[in-house]
């Protein structure tokens, strides 16, 4: 008997009752991305900005002088900053929810625009209702965005429960969900698959790699992510984001739940 058939027998429903009826997405005691307190900042250390190698903590000039500036859109969450951090300006946190229609959202300000965020097409949910088809196409990826894809399928997170649903052609799709720093002989399939896609049609940059190019950004075998390839409706960091982050950013796609990140500030 398969342990998920045992496992249903004996405890009655394994699915998780969230997005409906929790606000945490089930991810307690899960780490995050970095969290960044300006107020502990000491502006001539450089400990962080050292220690980070995807350069997504770096110092910024200005009118006003040189201050530390953080783009999540880079970052690994690999946690050094956190470890090397002598005042503990960045702090290890269980900031997950990280999707995003702009990117500039994911670059923390020091001021958050107050201008809202630009809408994107018009009618999506009346289009789509509860139902989106996804096509996912791995554009260079080390595959860790992948298993937690797989994750989304398994009866715990049961994506299907929410109208969601992976489709092997891209004809039948209604977003392309991609994960990769997009290399080069990936990106021809890439906008193949784009291209073949029905109106309306939209874009998921899914993991760190897709949104920036991660480690392997501008390297001699890929691209910085999506950007300037495709049109990028949704930006998800993380590396890699959990099945709780991927279905926030999808239901955020479907205005089915609201965007969490604002000009790098979390959960205002």
């Amino acid at each position: 008997m398969p342990i998920w058939t045992l496992y249903g027998l004996s405890r009655g429903l394994a699915t998780t009752p969230w997005p409906a009826k929790s606000e945490s997405g089930q991810q307690q005691g899960v780490l995050g991305l970095p969290a960044f307190n300006q107020d502990r900042c000491d502006e001539t250390c450089r400990a962080c900005v050292d220690s980070c190698l995807p350069e997504a903590i770096t110092i910024e000039s200005s009118a006003s002088g040189e201050r530390l500036t953080i783009d999540y859109g880079k970052c690994i969450s690999c946690q050094l900053c956190t470890e090397t951090c002598p005042n503990s300006a960045l702090e290890k946190s269980d900031h997950w929810a990280f999707g995003v229609r702009r990117r500039e959202d994911l670059v923390w300000a020091e001021a958050m625009a107050t201008q809202e965020a630009k809408e994107l097409k018009n009618g999506i949910r009346r289009t789509f209702g509860r139902s989106l088809h996804i096509r996912h196409v791995d554009a260079g990826s080390c595959n860790g965005c992948e298993s937690e894809l797989q994750a989304l399928n398994n009866p715990y997170y049961n994506l299907h429960r929410l109208g969601i649903f992976f489709t092997p052609s891209p004809r039948f799709a209604d977003l392309l969900l991609v994960t990769g720093s997009v290399t080069y002989a990936m990106r021809e399939p890439l906008l193949e698959t784009w291209n073949a896609m029905p109106e309306p049609k939209w874009v998921m940059a899914t993991g760190t790699c897709a949104v920036s190019g991660g480690i392997t950004g501008g390297g001699y075998s890929c691209a910085h992510g999506l950007d300037g390839i495709l049109p990028v409706d949704i930006y998800l960091p993380g590396c890699p984001p959990n099945p709780s982050a991927m279905i926030h950013a999808l239901l955020l796609l479907l205005r089915r739940a609201e965007q969490v990140v604002h000009g790098g500030h979390y959960g205002r």
